[in-house]
């Protein structure tokens, strides 16, 4: 028996729940590479959206493009490969069922972007380098081949002159300050005046209204009013003119061109945005230009339904929206957890009040941009347009959707983090700092001011954290209160009162919906849809960084007084 003691006594144990650990280290594991693929599968896709890439020119057998039945030279990028959704038979050989997708360009030209071809079609493949790429205000990207750079029917350069390229980008640059110009005039100047001939006209009906306004004999202030609103009237004009007579420079020059089918085709230099080679590219250029696409993809306005141009309104809309979010929320949020932790007694009342708080977590977003609808948008803003927007009405002023409305809602919908989150960090503090501030003759707020909330505080902005993550990437109930496809103007800008919380505004959570499902050329849409995809998880985790470098800076002064 000795022998066999021994045998049971050398069997090591093993802990109860040391498998549940392993298996919750698995979980964690997975879910960790399951995060990280989707990043970077986003972030790939993103970076690729803005690389350069090589023009093909191929060379194909008659009826080998659907698109194109008559073509037998193709030009464009290489979208991507795939088999081919029909597959040959036995009797047409064992050739590979390959197909290429195109993207062309010239969509004013075709009347589409992308083409397919058949891989078994192709007897030639070049890359030309003198094949030119234009980046256009309209119909996206043409591709072809510069013949010259012409004024009026007056040939001013040939294509492959020496100077050719300098002189396109001297005619370029002065276009592009035109083009600034012409925005400045009718974004700055003519919305001044647009602004200040509104308030006139309001203030004429207020005052006939009233009764005030007299068309036999008008007093002088209504006098000064008519003389005002006719000053600007001209002011209106003579900006207009000015607009007018910059947009007619822009068409001065035209760049001949000529498409890979043979077909030559005029274009504006004031229509250019940018233009470049390809094929002439080296691998340091394509990375100097890769970081000029994506900075203006980051600092302009959308074009062409948003599938071109840059997604600036919709950053910037989407950094003031979660800022006065996170400001309406944090007050509210710590409030309401300082009076459930410190002065609220156990009771019915304040069991139901968790309870809610709980369940308000795990409301649908809908929900609350129903509410927000009903409540915040018809009937606030109903009524302030009542009381004080009576003179503009039946146009709402703040009656519809609003950057004010949106975060309204939204900081309703992250409350019960703020709330539950505040609370963990209250609860945290040892009763014995809270023992010694009464001691020392301070009261229970002033204990709690000056004791309690500084030491919570990296909880509190631990809620904040999770607060900015959830609203800022929330996108259907702004779809009901404030959020638009394209906004004219910013919510900040330079005209009085330079902060407008009435204005709709665009998000980056909306923009990547529309485009990925409402767009109309969704094949054309989709790199944009990565990179905004990109950009606005760069847009949270920046805004997550900074929330919590302040939570770690908190800490650290906390620990350095303990």
């Amino acid at each position: 028996m000795e022998p066999k003691r021994k045998k049971i006594s050398s069997i090591r144990s093993t802990p109860a729940g040391e498998v549940f650990i392993w298996l919750n280290a698995m979980g964690l594991a997975v879910g960790l590479i399951m995060i990280s693929g989707i990043l970077l599968l986003v972030v790939y896709q993103g970076i690729i959206s803005f690389w350069p890439k090589d023009v093909l020119e191929l060379h194909v057998e008659p009826s080998s493009v659907g698109s194109l039945p008559n073509s037998r030279v193709v030009s464009g990028e290489i979208a991507k490969k795939q088999n081919k959704k029909v597959r040959r038979t036995p009797s047409q050989g064992d050739d590979p069922d390959i197909e290429w997708q195109l993207f062309v360009g010239n969509k004013d030209v075709f009347g589409f972007s992308f083409v397919y071809v058949d891989y078994n079609s192709i007897t030639k493949v070049a890359k030309p380098a003198d094949i030119i790429v234009l980046e256009r205000q309209e119909y996206g990207r043409a591709i072809g081949y510069a013949i010259a750079l012409n004024k009026g029917n007056v040939r001013v350069v040939e294509a492959g002159a020496r100077e050719f390229d300098q002189t396109l980008n001297d005619k370029l640059r002065q276009t592009e300050e035109r083009r600034r110009e012409i925005n400045r005039i009718e974004r700055v100047e003519i919305g001044r005046v647009n602004a200040a001939m509104e308030s006139i006209r309001l203030k004429l009906k207020r005052a006939a209204s009233d009764g005030k306004l007299d068309l036999s004999e008008e007093s002088g202030d209504i006098q000064i009013l008519r003389e005002t609103s006719a000053e600007l009237t001209v002011e209106y004009g003579v900006l207009e003119q000015r607009a007018r007579e910059l947009r007619a420079q822009q068409d001065e020059f035209q760049l001949r061109y000529r498409l890979s089918s043979g077909e030559e085709r005029d274009i504006s230099v004031g229509e250019i945005i940018d233009y470049t080679y390809p094929n002439r590219l080296g691998p340091l250029q394509k990375i100097g230009l890769l970081f000029q696409r994506s900075y203006r993809f980051a600092v302009e306005y959308p074009r062409e339904a948003n599938t071109e141009g840059g997604i600036y309104p919709a950053i910037f809309g989407t950094f003031v929206m979660t800022l006065i979010m996170s400001l309406i929320v944090t007050p509210f949020g710590v409030m309401a957890a300082i009076y459930l932790s410190e002065y609220a007694k156990n009771g019915l009342f304040v069991r139901l009040v968790r309870i809610a708080v709980n369940n308000l977590a795990g409301v649908p977003s809908i929900v609350f941009g129903v509410f927000g609808l009903g409540f915040f948008v018809y009937f606030v803003g109903g009524n302030i347009d009542q009381i004080f927007f009576s003179d503009r009405l039946p146009t709402p002023t703040f009656g519809t959707g609003g950057v004010l409305w949106a975060s309204l809602t939204l900081a309703l919908l992250t409350v019960p983090v703020v709330v539950v989150a505040t609370e963990e960090g209250l609860a945290a503090v040892s009763r014995g700092m809270r023992e010694a501030g009464l001691a020392c003759g301070a009261s229970k707020w002033q204990c709690i001011q000056r004791i309690v909330l500084p030491a919570a505080a990296p909880g509190i902005l631990t809620g904040i954290i999770l607060a900015v993550a959830r609203g800022a990437g929330e996108v259907a109930p702004l779809m009901l209160v404030g959020v638009v496809k394209s906004a004219p103007t910013l919510p900040i800008n330079a005209t009085f009162p330079y902060l407008h919380f009435e204005q709709k505004f665009m998000h980056l959570g909306f923009h990547i919906y529309d485009l990925g499902f409402q767009s109309p050329d969704s094949e054309a849409a989709k790199p944009v849809v990565f990179a905004t995809t990109f950009l606005l998880i760069m847009l949270v985790i920046g805004l997550n960084l900074i929330a919590i470098y302040l939570r770690e800076k908190l800490r650290g002064k906390l620990e350095a007084t303990h």
